[in-house]
């Protein structure tokens, strides 16, 4: 399993931006994807994740209202939504994807997930 994480960038404070998530090398009907992001000298968090089978989200308390995840299951891809972007939210952001069907805390967890992208930066200035 691949995964390419795109999108990142640069952006003021309250700007928007979308990460995209494509997952090539075997198709996830019910498995799940998320998101985490990792700030310098912090551990990597959980952002936001969707079931295949159902879809099914889950979001960090800090995201929620400001970010949406959704999937495109004909393409394989994940997408994550961000708009009101804050200056906290600048991070390393990955995917990472599960071919089984996690529980909800696994669906949560870094430990939850065997597969992960290269990570796509994401900047906010103030």
């Amino acid at each position: 399993v691949q995964l390419q994480a795109s999108g990142g960038g640069l952006v003021q404070a309250g700007d928007s931006l979308r990460l995209s998530c494509a997952a090539s090398g075997r198709t996830f009907s019910s498995g799940a994807m998320g998101w985490f992001r990792q700030a310098p000298g912090k551990e990597r968090e959980f952002v936001a994740a969707i079931r295949f089978g159902g879809g099914t989200t889950y979001y960090a308390e800090s995201v929620k209202g400001r970010f949406t995840i959704s999937k495109d299951n004909a393409k394989n891809t994940v997408y994550l939504q961000m708009n009101s972007l804050k200056p906290e939210d600048t991070a390393v952001y990955y995917c990472a994807a599960a071919t089984n069907r996690p529980t909800t805390s696994m669906a949560r967890s870094v430990s939850g997930y065997p597969y992960w992208g290269q990570g796509t930066q994401v900047t906010v200035s103030s």
